[in-house]
């Protein structure tokens, strides 16, 4: 085959040179027409922050928290994992005030540990939470308690939680940055996030009433009314047979709301939740 004369060379090549001069004049044309500007103290703010994507700001990550600080749209003490200095550091790069957070913890709402709470048969499989209610529940007889087995432990990246001697698991409240994770671990929905100065913690979801209930555990909400008799009227209301705080109506509250129950199923929490007391020594 005859080789190409070297003009045919030259002129391929001064086709596909002038091809790259315009396609790339054209994109640079369109990075500056199209170019979104970021604010680059976004950049600065999420270097500051733990980079944990943990969610317990309420934001989809650090980035998107970063975002909504530099914007104005949360103050920099939403952050749970930032310590007080970080946070000082955030306020002082954006000139804004650091703002008060509200300190939440994750709270079980669950008393019945082992010795409390009636089995109707021994679990033996994976030990996971998930798998044990899977199979029968795990063989605890009520259906809304706690199965002991820890799933909410391995995913709280802070050490905030470890099983007591009734299997219950303890949320340390001054470890605990609220992440959630727990809370999305529990295969019966039994953590709870909420504000530490919410010091009324019912520790029954069961929605049973009476004997019934006491048939299933010996620290179970029995829908007695008497708290609700205690409270100031109209700030406690029965929901599914179990206690209920109404909107706004906490400050109102007072640990004599907790006097009365027969079995200590409702508690006044300050710090750790204690499940190491039986019915009478509440009531004692």
């Amino acid at each position: 085959m005859a080789a190409l004369p070297l003009g045919s060379w030259m002129t391929s090549g001064l086709v596909l040179g002038g091809v790259g001069v315009v396609f790339g004049a054209l994109i640079a044309a369109a990075h500056r027409r199209l170019r979104v500007w970021e604010d680059p103290r976004i950049d600065a703010v999420a270097e500051i922050l733990p980079g944990s994507n943990c969610g317990a700001c309420g934001f989809a990550g650090c980035r998107s928290f970063a975002e909504n600080v530099v914007e104005g749209a949360a103050p920099p003490s939403t952050c749970t994992q930032m310590t007080e200095d970080a946070v000082g550091e955030v306020a002082g790069l954006l000139g804004v005030d650091a703002g008060v957070a509200v300190k939440r913890s994750a709270r079980l709402l669950c008393a019945g540990g082992l010795g409390l709470a009636r089995q109707d048969a021994s679990y033996v499989g994976l030990g996971t939470c998930r798998a044990a209610a899977a199979v029968a529940g795990g063989g605890k007889a009520c259906p809304w308690g706690c199965l002991g087995l820890g799933d909410c432990i391995p995913v709280c990246d802070d050490d905030a939680i470890a099983l007591d001697a009734r299997a219950l698991p303890v949320v340390d409240p001054d470890a605990c940055t609220a992440c959630g994770r727990c809370v999305d671990a529990c295969p019966r929905g039994l953590l709870e996030l909420r504000p530490v100065a919410h010091a009324l913690v019912v520790q029954c979801k069961s929605a049973l009433e009476g004997d019934t209930a006491l048939a299933l555990c010996d620290v179970a909400c029995t829908a007695c009314g008497k708290c609700i008799q205690d409270a100031p009227p109209g700030a406690l209301e029965l929901r599914a047979g179990i206690p209920v705080v109404a909107d706004g109506r906490w400050d109102e509250l007072s640990p004599d709301v907790t006097a009365r129950c027969p079995t200590g199923a409702i508690r006044w929490v300050v710090g750790r939740q204690r499940f190491d007391a039986r019915p009478e020594e509440v009531a004692a």
